[in-house]
């Protein structure tokens, strides 16, 4: 198992519930691979560099996790079809 840091951008027009079943569905995605969530931390809405979406603000989540090297392609194609997601980023750690 590896260790990762994700950020996730989601779309800020959305309701609260529509995020958590953004959400929830990812981590689903995590746990089905043999994966784990070790913390998720909400940075709230912030102003982004640059429009995505014809959106200028989008709403950050920081998931620190912890998964096989295997499942990280399953992971992002997955990240790739959810709507609610706007950018993703995944980042190995030591």
């Amino acid at each position: 198992m590896r260790e990762y840091e994700m950020v996730i951008i989601i779309h800020p027009g959305l309701d609260e519930d529509a995020i958590n079943q953004a959400l929830d569905k990812i981590k689903l995605w995590i746990s089905n691979t043999g994966g784990k969530i070790l913390s998720q931390d909400n940075w709230g809405k912030r102003r982004l560099a640059y429009p995505i979406q014809k959106q200028n603000e989008g709403l950050y989540y920081l998931l620190n996790l912890e998964m096989e090297p295997s499942a990280n392609n399953e992971l992002e194609r997955n990240l790739r079809i959810l709507e609610p997601v706007m950018r993703y980023s995944i980042i190995a750690k030591n």
